[in-house]
């Protein structure tokens, strides 16, 4: 089976941003089906190329992977407008790609949902299976979040939404609540499946603490609870530093926050913390998933920590989560939904109350000052990881879902 792949902001490990479909290629190659990877210019994102790109197209074999990438760069600190103009960009030109390769399966996974136009054209013009990746609901989340307020804007991605999921043979969703989002659309339940984000057991391991070190601000024995992500609106960090200022305020120096990543908000967080004086709070640039790990491994504690949104409750699937468990440590959540209800059930760290920096404190002093229970979360975290969110058993139900949807359209059945 051949797959042509849509992801714009495609990237694989050395890179800095999330690398779900760098896996998922991988598994499809491993099983005898092959890839072709189209995707834009991320500045986290590494397609694996080196080549000066030809006519704004660089094209190259990554890992087996057939990757064109073409020349769209892409930044969280681009306006609104620039963001949209390069998505609508993407889209057409992977329709013009779409109409010449050939492909016996089209697969597109967003954000953004104009990833979805590529599929919904072809699906006019050449009648071939298409498979939709759900991992964000638009328009709900930016309509929540008051990041979108133009009716018309709304209703445009409203139908784009409904055309996406109409126009798939089967969608894959995230998540819980994006799942629901998509049958909500009247599509029936035997055409989604949820697979969400995984873990890399390989990549992420818990290697026992051995204290953060080289990083300024940062001394060894300092109990350090880590972020890795995007610094954006969706984001909302600044409840870490009112967390950081209720530490302060209580005269505790070991506890330290790390943040790792980048976003159009990460100048104003870190311009708020130096006039704060939060000297707990320690900001770095990104790093490629590779190096990462050693960082994480080292660290007491992951912060999940999400904009108090009830569209996020249930229609988010972060990677960094997942990142944090494979690494064996306890998550501090501070928000409600699926996955607080999973640290809950695994007794892999604590939920929090949003907007509740007391409560928020109390839970990072609890693990520092009882080491034996924040050792006992960081193994059960690894444990869910292993039985429950292992990226190679979700690539394996990733490749039986397309190959099923491939023979279910009526083309030729696929074999291992």
């Amino acid at each position: 089976m051949r797959v042509l792949y849509f992801h714009q902001h495609f990237s694989t490990p050395s890179g800095s941003t999330g690398t779900r479909s760098y896996e998922m290629a991988q598994s499809l190659i491993a099983y005898g089906h092959s890839v072709t990877m189209v995707c834009g210019s991320g500045s986290m994102a590494s397609s694996g190329l080196a080549d000066i790109p030809v006519n704004g197209v660089r094209r190259g074999i990554v890992d087996g992977i057939d990757v064109i990438e073409l020349s769209l760069p892409y930044s969280n600190y681009d306006s609104f407008l620039k963001r949209a103009w390069v998505f609508m960009l993407y889209a057409w030109r992977s329709v013009l790609l779409a109409l010449q390769l050939e492909y016996d399966l089209l697969f597109a996974t967003s954000t953004p949902l104009t990833a979805g136009i590529p599929g919904i054209v072809m699906k006019l013009f050449r009648k071939k299976p298409f498979v939709f990746e759900v991992r964000d609901l638009w328009p709900e989340l930016p309509r929540e979040m008051g990041v979108i307020t133009n009716s018309l804007i709304l209703k445009g991605m409203d139908i784009l939404e409904w055309l996406s999921y109409h126009s798939a043979d089967a969608c894959i969703g995230l998540s819980p609540g994006i799942v629901r989002g998509i049958t909500r659309r009247n599509i029936p339940a035997s055409r989604v499946t949820m697979i969400p984000n995984g873990c890399d057991l390989n990549l992420f391991k818990p290697e026992g603490h051995k204290g953060v070190e080289n990083i300024v601000g940062i001394d060894k024995d300092d109990f350090v609870a880590i972020f890795c992500g995007a610094h954006g609106i969706a984001n909302g960090l600044d409840a870490v530093l009112d967390a950081a200022k209720v530490l302060k305020a209580r005269s505790v120096q070991n506890i330290k926050f790390l943040f790792i990543g980048d976003g159009r908000l990460k100048p104003s967080l870190m311009e708020l913390a130096r006039k704060e004086n939060l000297d707990n709070c320690i900001f770095c640039d990104p790093v490629p998933k590779r190096e990462l790990t050693k960082i994480t491994a080292s660290a007491d504690a992951g912060l999940m920590i999400l904009a108090n949104v009830p569209a996020f409750y249930y229609g988010t699937s972060p990677n960094k989560f997942f990142d944090y468990i494979a690494s064996g440590l306890p998550v501090v959540n501070n928000y409600p939904g699926w996955l607080s209800e999973i640290i809950g059930e695994n007794d892999c760290g604590i939920a929090v109350p949003p907007a509740d920096p007391e409560s928020f404190a109390d839970a990072l002093l609890a693990m520092r000052d009882n080491s034996e229970r924040q050792r006992q979360m960081g193994l059960n975290a690894r444990l869910l990881a292993e039985s429950e969110f292992s990226r190679e058993k979700l690539a394996d139900k990733f490749v039986d879902f397309l190959e099923a949807t491939y023979k279910n359209a009526g083309t030729h059945e696929t074999s291992r």
